[in-house]
């Protein structure tokens, strides 16, 4: 398999774009054959990488029989391991799990690791991760990487065959190559676009290969993002990630949860809109053109956020690549 840096430096050396995409696991209960019917639509354009994300537990709260509440944690959407795997064996093309800090302890993050490394999967998307739907803040694992250059860092130490058993003789070492999230309108909880890009630098030069963006809805937001990051002393890729708007909710759930602009002209579009098959036409439309302008700038990836729907991803690659 390959790594994606060297997907991305084949693209830079051939000026052309290629096209990635994210998946989701399926819900606990369905099948891989979910997930491959929304990657088979997608195979034509030839994707040389495709990312599986990786969710953390949630907690819910089920009332007993004396009426007390117990606190249960679930995982909804497991398989990231087995997926990743079924990808490269059946499409013989590179998949990229993601790694988090929040919710692992740094042992569980060396044996998924180590999974990862035995079934011959050598690109990661290391991610600090989100906090729990029932917290307001992100809260670390007692025993967890706190942020992602310290994931970063404990990958790279594999890498270097560190593991954390220091009495381990004659240790393999891995080889990951490792993408990080960069945000072209700054993480939600950073005090400001400059002291992200701070952060996003060290991630780098803690060993990070590649920067996958968040979703953005401007270009110019992305330009102007890549732009200082340049002037900060940022070198290594800066891959665009895209999402098409689908529904109304959208307009006031993405700049909620994500600290998104979504401009005025795609808002009054969507607000004009007679049903959400229109609107949906409409995100797809806007993303098209998102993609020619950053395509005809050379970008040399662009990366969608499927969100395990592939019909609307597929209309825009058609239009595209």
């Amino acid at each position: 398999m390959t790594k994606v840096r060297d997907h991305i430096a084949k693209a830079i050396a051939a000026k052309r774009t290629d096209f990635s995409f994210e998946i989701l696991p399926p819900l606990k209960g369905q099948n891989i054959n979910t997930i491959f019917d929304n990657i088979d639509p997608l195979m034509e354009f030839k994707p040389p990488f495709i990312d599986v994300t990786y969710h953390r537990e949630e907690y819910i709260y089920k009332e007993r029989e004396d009426g007390l509440l117990e606190k249960k944690v679930v995982r909804k959407r497991p398989g990231t391991v087995g997926i990743c795997a079924a990808i490269q064996n059946r499409y013989q093309v590179d998949a990229v799990p993601h790694v988090l800090c929040g919710g692992f302890s740094k042992e569980d993050t060396e044996n998924f690791l180590i999974d990862m490394d035995f079934l011959g999967i050598e690109n990661v998307m290391a991610l600090r991760g989100d906090a729990v739907k029932s917290e307001t803040y992100y809260k670390p694992n007692k025993n967890g990487n706190i942020y992602a250059q310290d994931l970063v860092e404990q990958i790279i130490d594999l890498n270097n065959g560190t593991y954390l058993d220091e009495d381990l003789q004659n240790s393999a070492k891995t080889d990951f190559c490792i993408g990080v999230a960069g945000y072209p309108e700054k993480h939600l909880e950073a005090p400001s676009l400059e002291s992200d890009i701070h952060f996003l630098k060290k991630k780098l030069e803690a060993g990070a290969c590649y920067v996958v963006t968040q979703m953005f809805f401007d270009n110019q937001k992305y330009f102007d993002f890549v732009e200082k990051c340049r002037a900060a002393g940022i070198t290594k890729p800066i891959i665009p990630g895209l999402k098409p708007l689908a529904t109304k909710k959208q307009l006031n759930l993405i700049p909620q949860r994500f600290s998104v602009d979504v401009p005025d002209a795609l808002v009054m579009e969507v607000v004009k809109a007679k049903d959400t098959a229109a609107i949906r036409q409409i995100g797809i439309e806007w993303c098209i053109q998102q993609s020619k302008e950053l395509q005809a700038a050379g970008v040399p990836v662009l990366h969608y956020y499927s969100m395990g729907k592939s019909d609307n991803i597929r209309q825009i690659a058609a239009a595209v690549f």
